[in-house]
């Protein structure tokens, strides 16, 4: 099996920042896309940002310029740095990973607990 824990959330005043961390580890060959997702209490989730295994990244347009998305392929990490962060930027967050277990066998979706990110004053 595959786990993905994740790390660095908490409460933050608006304007500041946070760095989410998350390591996949367990039986791994390769991982395709790398990304988080949000869910806000009373939404659905959605796509915060994402990279590939070739470091393409993506953001949601809600956070693109405020939020740094970075993966280290050797150690099957992934990052999310938020700056200026806003009370609507409040949700559960969740590390998403793409893992191909075995070179025969095509890659599944793996989801990390979630990790609270509270923005208020």
């Amino acid at each position: 099996q595959v786990q993905l824990l994740e790390s660095g959330g908490g409460l933050v005043q608006p304007g500041g920042s946070l760095r989410l961390s998350c390591a996949a580890s367990g039986t791994i060959f390769s991982i395709n896309s790398m990304g988080w997702y949000r869910q806000a209490p009373g939404k659905e989730r959605e796509l915060v940002a994402i990279t590939t295994s070739s470091g393409v990244t993506d953001y949601s347009a809600s956070v693109k310029d405020r939020f740094t998305i970075s993966r280290d392929n050797a150690k099957n990490t992934v990052a999310l740095q938020m700056n200026s962060l806003k009370p609507e930027d409040t949700a559960v967050y969740y590390c998403n990973a793409e893992v191909r277990q075995y070179p025969f066998r095509r890659a599944s979706a793996y989801w990390g607990q979630g990790t609270q990110v509270t923005v208020s004053s």
